[in-house]
């Protein structure tokens, strides 16, 4: 049995992620800040997660990660190799310090809590202020008991999300990802917590368009960021599983960050093959509904087809009244678009939405497509954002 002694990385060993995911399970994920599912829990974040009216923490115990050992082997290669690295090293505590401020706000470490963001079955978010730096910052908080008690599959409990969401964001850094800046975990205490840039801006499409879109300048500038993002994540073999626009968070400064990594996958090479779908519905690539195998970055890559029609013209492409209902359009019902569309903009999405993925465009035709690169040029590729990578390539 596991207790509150348990420690999350000594758990995983190395915060493993798996090369050949076996879900059996759908989650639909709202933003990065929405990483939960449905439920609350506990208020305090202070507060062991307690199953039951005697306020004791226990779990039953689990079979180990299958993702594990395999797993390990590929990120310690990855990051001893220089195929990731950060410029910035993700902070790692191992001890957790609560207290409160001189106006009684609760404190961990050095944050001061402010209020709740969200909240839901698998932990909540919290933002808190660094009384250092001034800082704000979105703190998922999880309880480990918890985690390891909630089944996803068979053989996988919602640890296993959680430790695929931490090692993918603890090696990445790029102006379009929201950053890891810290993560707390202490071996005697339940509390596990993930310190993320903070985003205050949401996704919000308002302009010149049809009612709940915007003009074409807006969403050219939204779509360059996502495909940035997006071409650094596939560069790396990480299919991100979830793009859509709720998953997309805008800084103050009109820079659209890509979020909530807790459906995404890693792979060894480029055998990108899955086998079920984890994302929304509405934004499920054709090859996806059919319940064979498919490519994960094409399906990335249809995600981001729907996310340009959202922006542009403020509805789905394909939407049904039951989930059977969408899957069948999806596959079925050819896209049908305005015949005012700017033939540009109409070329990119047929292309994006091309139901046949060996046929559809690829991010790097996105990048350099005409209507994308009308005002700025091509898409920089941030292949690396490490200056120790870039002088290894050189």
């Amino acid at each position: 049995m596991f207790g509150k002694s348990f420690s999350f990385a000594a758990y995983c060993g190395c915060f493993g992620y798996t090369t050949k995911p076996k879900r059996s399970r759908s989650h639909h994920r709202s933003n990065y800040l929405d990483f939960l599912l449905d439920s609350e829990i506990e208020e305090d974040d202070g507060c062991s997660y307690n199953d039951d009216a005697t306020g004791t923490s226990h779990v039953d115990e689990v079979e180990p990660l299958s993702r594990g050992n395999r797993s390990e082997e590929i990120s310690r290669f990855r990051l001893n190799d220089g195929l990731f690295c950060r410029e910035f090293i993700v902070k790692e505590t191992n001890k957790i310090i609560r207290s409160e401020d001189e106006n009684g706000n609760k404190m961990v470490n050095e944050y001061v809590r402010r209020y709740k963001i969200d909240s839901g079955s698998y932990g909540k978010v919290v933002l808190y202020q660094n009384s250092v730096d001034g800082e704000h910052y979105a703190i998922k908080v999880f309880h480990k008991s918890h985690l390891l008690k909630l089944r996803v599959a068979p053989s996988e409990t919602a640890m296993n999300d959680v430790l695929c969401e931490f090692l993918i964001m603890k090696m990445l850094e790029h102006p379009n990802i929201v950053n890891l800046i810290e993560v707390i975990d202490d071996p005697t205490m339940d509390q596990f917590y993930m310190v993320l840039e903070y985003v205050q801006g949401k996704w919000v499409c308002e302009g010149s368009g049809p009612p709940g879109a915007m003009g074409e300048d807006t969403a050219r500038k939204y779509l360059r960021d996502i495909v940035s993002g997006l071409m650094y994540l596939h560069a790396h073999n990480i299919v991100h599983g979830d793009i859509k626009p709720d998953n997309l968070l805008i800084t103050s400064t009109g820079t659209v960050k890509i979020g909530d990594f807790s459906v995404s996958q890693v792979f060894e090479d480029d055998n990108d093959e899955l086998r079920r779908s984890p994302g929304t519905p509405v934004f499920t690539a054709p090859e996806c509904c059919l319940g064979s195998t498919y490519r994960g970055k094409a399906a990335d890559t249809w995600a981001v087809g729907v996310t340009l029609y959202c922006m542009v013209l403020g509805k789905y492409p394909f939407l049904g009244e039951t989930l059977q209902d969408t899957y069948e359009k999806i596959v079925n019902n050819p896209l049908v678009l305005p015949d005012d569309m700017n033939p540009e903009l109409r070329n990119l999405l047929q292309g994006l939405l091309c139901k046949d993925p060996k046929e559809r465009m690829t991010l790097k035709d996105v990048a350099e497509h005409s209507w994308v690169t009308a005002k700025e040029g091509p898409i920089p590729q941030y292949l690396c954002w490490c200056k120790r990578n870039k002088h290894r390539r050189e």
